[in-house]
């Protein structure tokens, strides 16, 4: 029997693990909002805690600390916007153009075979956190979809949030 080893994701299963708040309300942007974890990793800071694996004037791509495979980023506008319309005319573009490149990324550091690229706007669209908004990345490879999350309900994530996030950092860093 083989063992899969995904620690992080227990406090995930039983609820218990919360992204931890690691700015002061006084160093988020205008308009953030303290309990969002997007809100918490918008402003300038110590970006390996808070998974940030890129960032412009505009936008943010974090890792998913619940990934639904390997690679799994969200790109996010920095300021908590909820809704489409919301959104400037050059955040929409920033927003595009930080998908493409991540994309792009992905595809160097881990080679997969395509993505999913998808927004989930409203809870009942399965937004997790349906005050602000982001664009899911999900690096995609044949046989991905294996018996483990049909029969088991499991999903095998095969590199560490820190791992993935050195490689992303480092492919970022050799076109900056």
């Amino acid at each position: 029997m083989e063992t899969l080893w995904a620690p992080w994701r227990l406090g995930y299963i039983v609820g218990e693990d919360k992204p931890p708040e690691l700015v002061s309300t006084a160093a988020l942007l205008p308009g953030a909002e303290q309990g969002c974890f997007l809100c918490q990793c918008a402003p300038e800071g110590d970006d390996r805690p808070r998974l940030v694996v890129a960032r412009d004037e505009r936008t943010i791509t974090i890792l998913n600390r619940y990934p639904y495979n390997n690679g799994h980023l969200l790109v996010a506008p920095r300021r908590h916007l909820g809704r489409l319309d919301e959104l400037s005319a050059d955040e929409q573009l920033a927003l595009s153009q930080a998908v493409t490149r991540m994309v792009a990324v992905l595809e160097k550091v881990l080679r997969p075979e395509g993505f999913n690229v998808g927004l989930n706007l409203g809870r009942v669209a399965g937004a997790g956190l349906p005050g602000h908004l982001h664009w899911h990345v999900v690096p995609r490879w044949p046989g991905d979809t294996n018996f483990m999350p049909v029969l088991a309900g499991i999903r095998i994530i095969p590199q560490s949030l820190e791992a993935l996030g050195e490689l992303v950092r480092a492919e970022m860093a050799r076109h900056d």
